[in-house]
This record gives structure tokens, C-alpha cells and sequence, in this order.
């Protein structure tokens, strides 16, 4: 054959590899983690922790600066935390030295900035929170979620091989055309745990389980509830949770704090406190007793009846 329709024969297949392969290294990695070993690293839940907790939290705006600091405050004296943010930022932007994370400058102006490579290697956190940038089938077809959380799961163990890892499971736009509800019920399964989790953990350096924040479900069951009653205190309806299509407001960050605080300690978030303080020190939107303790209630609900929180459901 001429070279030069050898040239032109290899690359259409290298294009149809790409293209069937989603630009990553997928398709040359493990299948995701057959269901029954799956269910098997969650069998035996965590024992929860006996003092407060040092985490690091890497991720982007579905983290925020002011929800670590609530979380700080739902833990207590002995909480602390650390975290690297930026805009729309993924695992693979965080971990690649020659990728800038967007936003980085903006978000990271702050005492608890830390770097996570450095921060990791150290070895001194209870627990590492990591999350991926949504549109999330965009970031496992084009940007290896899978891998990218492997990488710093094994980057966090070398450190110190008794961190806890999670992965914070996040939502989509309230406007998004398959459903916002739809979405929050469908990509848990499809996406969070196929195509990320149980494939980071086929890989064999991934010696233990990586535990999930479901977040977006305790959204879906808290709007359920929220709907079902024709609002509870001063939220109304979804929207009243968020500040645009898809930021929390401090509403919804009290409840993604409230999530983070029952399955990173172990327990039952009622009765926690719900005037709390944002990351400028100055007052969140107080959402009341009734609020919060339905808020409270839900979490707990959702949490303890998921496995792979780590969390003993009794």
C-alpha cells in the first residue's frame, strides 16, 4: 500500500478510536467493578469518628467557600479544613501541573488555601472530599474522571494510607433539558458510580473503598419533601435553594454542610445549629427551626440508607 494511504488509513482509525474511546484513556482501562464486589466494600460500615476532623476539599464553585466553613462550624472546635477551588474545575485540572485551574486566583484568596499535592504528601487529614465538574458526561468522556480520581485516591493513601476518600456526588442546571429530578436519579447510577467510582476502584492500586457525599440526592429527596408540603419556612420551592440555575445559596449550603457533617462524622446532623456564619464572617440566611429540622431530618434519611456514605444506618 502507498504511504500515503497507509498515512491517511491510520489516522481515520486513529479518529474512530478517539472518538469511540471519548478522547481518554478509557477504553484501556478496567470495566467498572462488578455490582456484587461493589456492594461488598460497603458491607461494613465506618466507625465514626471519636474527636473532630481535618479535611481537605478539593472541587469548585458546588463546594464553595462559605459551605466548608459552615461544616466547620457544624464539627466544632476541633474541625479544620484546607481546600484548592476553582471554576468549573476538574480533577485532571487539579492534578496537572501544566493545566491552569480556572478561577484560581478568585477563589483561593483565603487562610485555608492549601496545595493539594503538597497537602496530601503530608499526610496530617482524616479525610479528603473530592468532586467533579458537571456537565459530568462531559468530564468522563473527554477528561478520564475515572483515572483522575484513582490518581489522587493513591496520591492521598501514599500520604497517609488511613485518610478517607470520598467523592461529593453533585447536580445539574435546574433548567436541564432530560430533567433536573431526572438527572438527580439516573446519573448516580449511570454516571457517578459506573463510569467514575467503580472504575477508579477496578484499578489495582486501589487497595480500599472510596466513600460517596451523595449530595445531589439529598438535594432530589429534600425538593421531593419541600414540593410534597408547598414549601417549608422561608423556601418556597427549588429554586429558593440556589442562586442562579445551579449555585446553592446559603440555603442550600447549609444543606450540602449538614450532608458533608453526617457522612464525614458518622451521625444523625438533627439538632445541629443553624445560624451559622459564612466564609467573610458575616451572617448566613438563617433558615429557622422548621427549616433546618426538616433539612436535618432529610439528610439523615438519605445518608444513612446509602451504603457507599460509610455511614451505619442505625
Amino acid at each position: 500500500m502507498p504511504l500515503r494511504r497507509l498515512k491517511r488509513k491510520s489516522a481515520t482509525l486513529l479518529l474512530l478510536f478517539l472518538s469511540a474511546c471519548g478522547l481518554t484513556t478509557r477504553c484501556g482501562g478496567p470495566e467498572p467493578l462488578a455490582d456484587a464486589d461493589f456492594a461488598e466494600l460497603y458491607e461494613t460500615p465506618l466507625e465514626p469518628p471519636a474527636s473532630g476532623l481535618s479535611v481537605y476539599h478539593l472541587g469548585h464553585s458546588l463546594v464553595g467557600r462559605d459551605m466548608p466553613v459552615m461544616l466547620e462550624q457544624l464539627g466544632g472546635a476541633e474541625h479544620s479544613f484546607n481546600s484548592q477551588l476553582g471554576w468549573g474545575a476538574m480533577l485532571r485540572e487539579h492534578w496537572e501541573p501544566d493545566m491552569p485551574v480556572k478561577g484560581f486566583e478568585q477563589e483561593n484568596q483565603h487562610t485555608q488555601y492549601r496545595d493539594p499535592h503538597e497537602a496530601l504528601a503530608e499526610g496530617s487529614y482524616d479525610a479528603i472530599v473530592l468532586t467533579e465538574t458537571v456537565e459530568i458526561r462531559d468530564s468522563i468522556e473527554y477528561h478520564n474522571s475515572q483515572d483522575y480520581l484513582r490518581k489522587w485516591a493513591t496520591a492521598t493513601w501514599a500520604g497517609n494510607p488511613e485518610t478517607r476518600v470520598y467523592l461529593y456526588e453533585t447536580w445539574h442546571n435546574l433548567d436541564d433539558p432530560e430533567g433536573w429530578l431526572t438527572r438527580l436519579d439516573l446519573d448516580l447510577d449511570r454516571y457517578w458510580e459506573t463510569e467514575i467510582l467503580r472504575r477508579a476502584l477496578a484499578h489495582d492500586d486501589v487497595t480500599q473503598p472510596i466513600y460517596v457525599i451523595p449530595g445531589g440526592q439529598v438535594m432530589a429527596a429534600f425538593v421531593r419533601r419541600l414540593e410534597a408540603a408547598g414549601g417549608i419556612g422561608p423556601v418556597k420551592t427549588r429554586e429558593d435553594l440556589f442562586s442562579d440555575t445551579i449555585h446553592f445559596n446559603d440555603y442550600g449550603a447549609y444543606l450540602m454542610a449538614l450532608t458533608h457533617y453526617a457522612v464525614l462524622y458518622g451521625r444523625s446532623p438533627v439538632g445541629l445549629p443553624h445560624a451559622l456564619l459564612k466564609s467573610d464572617g458575616s451572617p448566613a440566611q438563617d433558615p429557622g427551626p422548621e427549616l433546618a429540622a426538616a433539612m436535618q431530618d432529610t439528610v439523615w434519611q438519605v445518608v444513612s440508607a446509602y451504603a457507599p456514605s460509610g455511614v451505619r444506618g442505625d
